[in-house]
């Protein structure tokens, strides 16, 4: 349960078979050009089994979204699958099953994606699709309507109506955050999202869902040459959009310890989520603790579960990451390493944290040995690996990061310097890391219990 995601699930899986990578001198081709309209193209050549993936990844998240607006980049990855000018409802998702393919769509903190696995020989149809809804998606009073109420319902199934409410991602960002843009509710303030008018939807979607705002990927058994001419062919006409300036995401460094605690009557148990704040992406620092992440939380062997859960048996579980969201790579803006531990009724919080701090203290005073360095890395490894391959569906992991590369830094081949990044860090630089960022002053922490049952005191 180290990852979570959320949104619109429309999983059709239909038995895409693909090859394995191989481990030995492993690197991603990449190919990528802009066409005259903005779009960023990148292909990523794999010939290995007659299957593609094409993904269109919109530069629009949770916290890019603006003020007065929370919630609409989760509505409009609802909204994508209601239509567009030469496709019905839901058409989208049925021709992509009639050609044997599986089709899915997420929303993530510093963007939106659409993505579909399929026979190489439906490579054409998917990109026309998703050119059709990016040209003309029909934004309509009914649509909005229905997509409005299927969001508050979703916001009301998977977090009001469950103990502690997602609080390990959602409260956590809000308490151990200041900037608005960071600190907001991602999933949307239920009245915002329903006061939402017909121009208020298209003017986001105009504004936001433009070609020079996007980036399409494309990776399996086709050419660069083929996905331009079909890029040029299905996206070229559809007209550059003005972009908003950047949200400016920003996050001042915290000073103090912060601590809150909230009542839930859903709960049964108490549960404890901790944040701390990340070095910036792609920094020594962020590298460093990326090796020290799969040694705190990972499985049962690791240090947080062994201290918490078997040593001083305090909690149920305990897990952390980088991201709940996807993987360490895939966000621009500022991080949290974030944990929850489900804990026991008769333990304190105070109990759980001073367990945590003593693990990280022992990081922070004596660091870690060789032969964790290498399990470290070796985990990781293996894990970006299988991420290459696989994902949500075949080939996605990679997908998405050359996407998210040419999003963010405009430099898609940026995907194959991380394992050599990886690759540099030393047990001094974890030690370092752990010491400068995994500190209580630079920690955030909301004990979630449950209410409290008042006594059942009788007449004397």
């Amino acid at each position: 349960m180290r990852k979570r995601g959320f949104g619109l699930v429309l999983v059709l899986l239909l038995g895409i078979g693909v090859a394995p990578v191989s481990t030995q001198g492993f690197k991603v081709p990449v190919e990528y050009f802009t066409l005259p309209n903005g779009l960023k193209v990148v292909v990523s050549e794999d010939h290995t089994a007659p299957v593609a993936l094409v993904e269109v990844i919109y530069n629009i998240g949770f916290r890019v979204e603006p003020k007065g607006r929370t919630g609409f980049a989760h509505l409009f990855e609802h909204m994508m699958f209601q239509g567009s000018g030469q496709v019905k409802k839901m058409e989208h998702v049925s021709l992509m099953q009639e050609a044997g393919g599986v089709v899915n769509g997420s929303t993530r903190f510093d963007y939106t994606n659409y993505f579909q696995a399929l026979p190489v020989n439906a490579l054409e149809r998917a990109i026309w699709l998703e050119a059709d809804r990016m040209r003309s998606l029909d934004v309509s009073a009914e649509n909005l309507k229905n997509q409005q109420n299927v969001v508050s319902e979703e916001v009301r199934v998977n977090v009001l109506n469950q103990p502690h409410a997602a609080f390990e991602w959602l409260d956590i960002w809000e308490r151990a955050n200041t900037n608005w843009h960071n600190a907001h509710n991602f999933y949307g303030d239920l009245s915002e999202l329903e006061a939402a008018t017909l121009d208020d939807v298209r003017t986001f979607f105009k504004t936001y869902y433009a070609p020079n705002n996007a980036v399409l990927v494309v990776v399996g058994d086709t050419t660069a040459a083929e996905v331009r001419r079909l890029a040029e062919k299905h996206f070229g006409a559809i007209p550059r959009q003005p972009l908003p300036a950047p949200a400016d995401v920003s996050e001042p460094p915290q000073t103090a310890t912060k601590h809150s605690t909230r009542e839930d009557k859903l709960a049964r148990t108490p549960a404890l989520a901790v944040a701390w704040h990340l070095p910036p992406r792609m920094s020594k620092d962020f590298y460093a603790l990326s090796v020290l992440d799969p040694l705190l939380n990972s499985d049962d062997s690791a240090r947080m579960h062994r201290k918490l859960v078997r040593e001083e048996r305090l909690a149920v579980s305990a897990f952390g990451a980088f991201n709940f969201l996807g993987s360490n790579w895939d966000m621009k803006g500022p991080m949290l390493y974030t944990m929850r531990v489900d804990y026991l009724n008769d333990k304190t919080a105070d109990q759980v944290l001073a367990a945590i701090e003593g693990v990280l203290a022992e990081v922070r005073d004596k660091g870690i040995s060789p032969a964790e360095l290498q399990q470290a890395k070796t985990t990781i490894r293996s894990s970006f690996l299988d991420e290459m391959d696989g994902g949500m569906m075949p080939r996605f992991g990679r997908a998405n990061l050359l996407g998210v590369f040419a999003l963010f830094d405009d430099d898609p081949g940026r995907i194959n310097s991380i394992l050599d990044e990886i690759e540099k860090v030393t047990v001094e630089d974890v030690k370092a890391a752990a010491a400068r960022w995994f500190v209580p002053t630079n920690r955030t922490s909301i004990d979630s219990r449950p209410v409290a049952k008042p006594s059942q005191g009788g007449a004397q």
